[in-house]
């Protein structure tokens, strides 16, 4: 089971909430302890431990010490830096189940909707598949107990539809076109397949496109299959588009660098207080080593994404296109408890061929710093917009050809490709904000599904469907003002995210996308190089 994630690149509102975990023992323990002195609080013992134990030994209430531990360890990790985490066991499936390319569940994509739990899609090569549950239907029950109702909301969906590969689950399902009769379909849970790369196809008649949502243990496999189908159809040029891919392992960027370069060039480098440099470099074996390649970035892309990009502008090897990437530079290591829970820990920073660390400053433990709040100054500091306002360290580091390339966070693209805000209203914004675009889009599908599936040209037929204007009426009743003159300032646009989210459904991701590329300034601009 999956839920729904679709990505619409809107100007980019990103909140990030930390807390600052205090260190008050000592002025409590002076102020406040009237007791005896014990012998456990001294300079060298471990104070965390101290702290639990006397806790546990003398707090005036009862605590349930296991729910202490496990509330207080993510704001240790905080105080370190922003991506050291540590997620709890119940989490650990969710949390890994992009980067292994699969988990166990029962493979749907669902929508909340009135409510109720709405099957938006049924995954293919999945459990459900061939199960006989089909789009659009309700699941109104779960092993027989009700499953509707306000409290119903996307984790306790998963919860209730995830579970061990082999065991099964009653669903009582609803289908409208059956007039809403519902009736039971039990589903085996076994692993359903995520895959990494949501679009592979031919731009036209030699450029072949990639478009690559995360680094996940198969994104290699994967991504040499796409090169495969691409040859197949003649392709003499890619364009790999890494917008609003936050990353994820280093390896399969590691390696998919390995197919554009010669022997011997540095992909990457890794350093650390107690992790020795560790280079990784090309073994010349890659197959495509003299095909033109331009690369796709935006404020999004992270981690991988910038290790693969920094690596073929640093060797000179493709043009990046778009906007200064994320700035994630820090490397992880998985770090397993007993229990099954899970501590991300940075071990080490990692450094492009030039020697640059992409990592954006940040200050530790702050949770109000610059760092989390580094996408909206960007957006009010005007870099979104213009390549002049970028802003960086100041130091200069050269590619292997001599270009000038500069550090302080995040890849520079070669062509900067300005965000495309043209129709942006205030109204737009508050119907994205409130989820409304998606709500509407899926409550279209959902009415109109079958005389949907049948157009052969889904898209062209949905631009002629004055689907702003339902919308604005569909959004009045969900308590947004209609705004007639907004409204006709963002139509253009308001038609093309509730086109994209309707073919999704539809026709599924890659159709999407080609649709959303259509009009795409950025891939535009990537033609032209």
């Amino acid at each position: 089971m999956t839920t729904r994630l679709n990505t619409i690149r809107l100007v980019p509102i990103i909140l990030a909430v930390g807390i600052v975990l205090g260190i008050l023992i000592g002025s409590f323990y002076a102020n406040h302890f009237g007791g005896r002195r014990l012998s456990i609080i001294n300079a060298s013992s471990n104070k965390i431990s101290d702290l639990l134990h006397l806790i546990d030994d003398q707090y005036v209430d009862t605590v349930n010490m296991a729910d202490l531990v496990e509330k207080s360890l993510p704001n240790i990790l905080r105080e370190l830096d922003p991506h050291s985490t540590y997620v709890g066991a119940a989490d650990v499936e969710m949390e890994m189940q992009g980067l292994e390319g699969h988990f166990s569940g029962i493979g749907i994509q669902f929508y909340i909707l009135r409510d109720t739990v709405n099957i938006v899609k049924v995954i293919e090569g999945g459990p459900s598949d061939g199960s006989g549950l089909r789009p659009g239907d309700r699941i109104v029950a779960v092993d027989g107990k009700n499953f509707t109702g306000k409290d119903i909301n996307e984790e306790k969906a998963r919860k209730a539809l995830k579970g061990p590969k082999g065991s099964t689950v009653r669903l009582t399902v609803a289908r409208p076109s059956a007039g809403g009769k519902a009736h039971q379909i039990t589903v085996t849970r076994g692993n359903v397949p995520v895959e990494s790369i949501d679009a592979v196809y031919m731009l036209d008649d030699t450029t072949g496109y990639i478009s690559i949502r995360t680094f996940a243990s198969t994104t290699y496999s994967e991504f040499i299959s796409a090169l495969a189908q691409l040859r197949s159809e003649g392709f003499e040029r890619l364009i790999l588009d890494l917008r609003g891919n936050l990353g994820g392992y280093m390896e399969p960027a590691v390696q998919m660098a390995n197919e554009f370069l010669p022997a011997g060039r540095l992909i990457v480098y890794t350093e650390g207080r107690r992790s020795p440099r560790e280079n990784f470099r090309s073994d010349g074996r890659g197959t495509y080593q003299h095909m033109p390649l331009v690369v796709l970035v935006d404020e999004y892309s992270a981690s991988a994404s910038e290790i693969f990009a920094g690596a073929m502008q640093d060797n000179d090897r493709a043009r990046i296109v778009g906007r200064r990437t994320f700035g994630k530079g820090l490397v992880q290591v998985p770090i397993e408890f007993r229990d099954g829970s899970l501590l991300r820990l940075t071990k080490a920073r990692y450094y492009t061929p030039s020697g640059r660390c992409v990592q954006k400053p940040y200050q530790h433990g702050d949770p109000e710093d610059s760092y989390s709040q580094d996408l909206i100054n960007r957006e009010l500091g005007g870099e979104l917009f213009n390549a002049d306002s970028i802003k960086t360290n100041g130091k200069v580091y050269r590619t292997v050809a001599g270009r000038k390339v500069y550090g302080g966070g995040g890849i520079i693209p070669d062509v900067f490709v300005p965000l495309d805000t043209l129709g942006f209203t205030s109204y737009l914004k508050e119907a994205s904000m409130r989820g409304l675009i998606q709500e509407f889009a899926y409550a279209y599908t959902d009415s109109h599904r079958d005389a949907l599936e049948e157009k052969d040209d889904l898209a062209q037929y949905l631009l002629k469907a004055g689907l702003p204007d339902q919308f604005a009426t569909y959004a009045e009743h969900k308590g947004l003002r209609r705004r007639n003159n907004l409204l006709r300032q963002s139509y253009a646009l308001f038609n093309r995210y509730i086109i994209r989210f309707i073919v999704d459904d539809i026709q599924g991701t890659e159709a999407a996308i080609r649709f959303y590329n259509e009009q795409d300034p950025a891939l535009k601009q990537a033609f032209r190089q």
